[in-house]
């Protein structure tokens, strides 16, 4: 960890007490602290751009068990990317409707297909893609 710098930011004074009203809402002590994580939220967007850089993420999806077929084509096609799928999590939802969680770990562009190709599977009714970092070059 390096060492710490003081900076001072110059802010319009209603931009200033939208922020501290955010600090607040979100329970920050300080400024600094939810400067600190604006910046590494952004930072963690930029290593998205990369399409080789190694990220981890979720994959949410939520369909009906009972489409024929669909079970066995996600089991097919989760089979067929067991090198960036980490595990899954299935929760029945209610009598028709499953969530279907995967943690995914890898290069970006591989995350972003096994995703789209999951999510645009016929009886599908809704997926996200959520990406994160592996958290190495964040300080």
């Amino acid at each position: 960890m390096g060492q710490t710098i003081r900076f001072g930011v110059s802010l319009d004074s209603d931009l200033l007490e939208r922020f501290d009203n955010l600090c607040e809402e979100r329970c920050y002590q300080t400024r600094s602290e939810a400067i600190r994580d604006l910046i590494r939220k952004e930072l963690v967007h930029k290593e998205w751009e990369d399409e080789n850089r190694e990220v981890t993420g979720t994959l949410t999806l939520i369909y009906d068990h009972h489409v024929s077929d669909l079970s066995q084509k996600m089991t097919e096609i989760q089979h067929k990317s067991l090198d960036v799928i980490i595990t899954s999590l299935h929760v029945h939802i209610d009598h028709h409707n499953c969530m279907e969680v995967l943690i995914l770990r890898g290069p970006v562009k591989r995350i972003k297909e096994v995703s789209q190709r999951l999510q645009s599977t016929k009886g599908i009714k809704y997926g996200s893609l959520n990406l994160s970092t592996t958290g190495k070059d964040l300080v």
